[in-house]
């Protein structure tokens, strides 16, 4: 199982929020930061936004920040709402066409596991993604703006 580029730029991106809690972050720098595509960040951003994990501030000066303390965000949830589905196989999703619908324990088996797997994932939060040597990698600071007096 793989989680989708969507969960791995989220939890990223939050990573970055947390270890730059002092001020907005913007779009630009973080992926910069992390060399991704700018557009991609910006869907995750957008759904971020929209699931409560980050506020975002419009205009010249905006950018965003965590919505919530570091402590606070469960990365179980923050998967969950970052992931379009766990469907593991096609007779997890609705309208299964499988043959042996109804005949096996596979769905049920692995509906299980995925289960185990949220959960565990449950027990952390994003502060304890960040080690204090993350810090020194995360906390990243873009040069001024030149006012072009040369």
């Amino acid at each position: 199982m793989r989680l989708n580029l969507s969960s791995d730029y989220a939890l990223r991106l939050l990573m970055y929020l947390a270890a730059n809690q002092e001020r907005l972050c913007t779009i630009t720098e973080i992926a910069e930061h992390y060399d991704i595509s700018r557009t991609h960040l910006m869907k995750v951003t957008h759904g971020l936004g929209k699931h409560g994990w980050i506020q975002t501030i419009r205009g010249k000066n905006g950018g965003m920040k965590l919505a919530k303390p570091a402590s606070e965000i469960k990365v179980g949830s923050v998967i969950m709402d970052c992931e379009a589905d766990f469907q593991l196989v096609e007779c997890m999703g609705e309208g299964s066409q499988c043959v042996l619908d109804g005949s096996c324990k596979l769905n049920t088996i692995l509906h299980g596991a995925k289960q185990a797997f949220i959960t565990h994932l449950q027990q952390y939060t994003l502060d304890q993604l960040i080690t204090p040597a993350s810090y020194a990698v995360l906390n990243f600071h873009p040069a001024p703006l030149s006012l072009g007096t040369e």
